[in-house]
């Protein structure tokens, strides 16, 4: 009798984030995996590569946009503010509502795309409170909490902090540090934000440092995960470290690579 040939028991997962309005790509993001990991930033306002794309080019146009990006990208955010303040001023609708039904229309679009599992967390420009409207039962969101995938424990925490853009979900740094607290020790630890570090939080491009958690750091070193696992800064200046024992790992700009970063074990 032949012996029976071993079973190929390597689990494969692929790690989206900053998605962006890229439903095409993310349509085949979980080809060949066991399982997809979102870490957020599913909606488009505006794309700072592309100013034509976004809810806010499609209301305001592609002159207006570069405005803003400019003002944006000088940290001229309290001009920045003013000057959206004033086109919105003559829209002449809600501005909660106008941008909610934009949201909802790349949410429906972007949900039907994961596939089955998907895990989720939220980027600091999602709104949570939608996203039970279009998570389907293949797809499990987790923001402070644990899941296990193929025997490794998982930990997700979303969102972002505080910073001068005022993007949708930034939330305290002490709320933050409790959903971090809250997971615990696990093999995996996924956010969308990164440690503060200095080399995981500055944008090559943008030329700027984004806001990173020291939360998150504190407990990187502390808890010791095998991997920590982020988005958020889209041009990084290193995007892979060791901290300890933990391999930190940016994976990368979705919405311009359209490739997942793959993990396997």
């Amino acid at each position: 009798m032949s012996p029976t040939p071993a079973r190929n028991t390597t689990t494969r997962i692929h790690v989206v984030s900053d998605v962006h309005g890229n439903a095409r790509d993310l349509a085949g993001a979980g080809d060949g995996a066991d399982a997809l990991i979102c870490l957020g930033d599913l909606v488009l306002f505006l794309d700072y590569a592309d100013h034509s794309r976004g809810i806010f080019p499609d209301l305001f146009g592609r002159a207006n946009a570069d405005r803003i990006v400019e003002l944006r990208t000088a940290r001229r955010f309290a001009e920045a503010r003013e000057f959206g303040k004033r086109l919105w001023a003559d829209v002449g609708e809600d501005r909660a509502a106008l941008i909610e039904r934009a949201v909802r229309g790349q949410y429906a679009e972007l949900f039907a795309a994961f596939p089955t599992p998907t895990y989720a967390t939220y980027g600091n420009v999602d709104m949570p409170a939608l996203w039970p409207e279009y998570a389907g039962p293949g797809t499990t969101v987790l923001d402070g909490e644990r899941v296990e995938i193929g025997g490794r424990v998982f930990g997700f925490v979303g969102g972002g902090l505080r910073t001068p853009m005022r993007t949708p979900y930034e939330i305290d740094d002490e709320e933050y540090a409790a959903k971090i607290e809250a997971v615990g020790e696990v093999d995996v630890l996924c956010t969308h934000i990164p440690p503060e570090v200095p080399e995981l939080v500055y944008d090559t491009v943008a030329r700027r440092f984004e806001r990173g958690s020291r939360a998150l750091l504190d407990a990187i070193r502390r808890t010791r995960p095998r991997y920590a696992l982020f988005g958020h800064v889209h041009q990084p200046l290193a995007r892979r470290m060791r901290i300890g024992a933990t391999e930190c790992v940016n994976v990368g700009h979705f919405a311009s690579t359209g490739r997942p970063w793959v993990l396997e074990w």
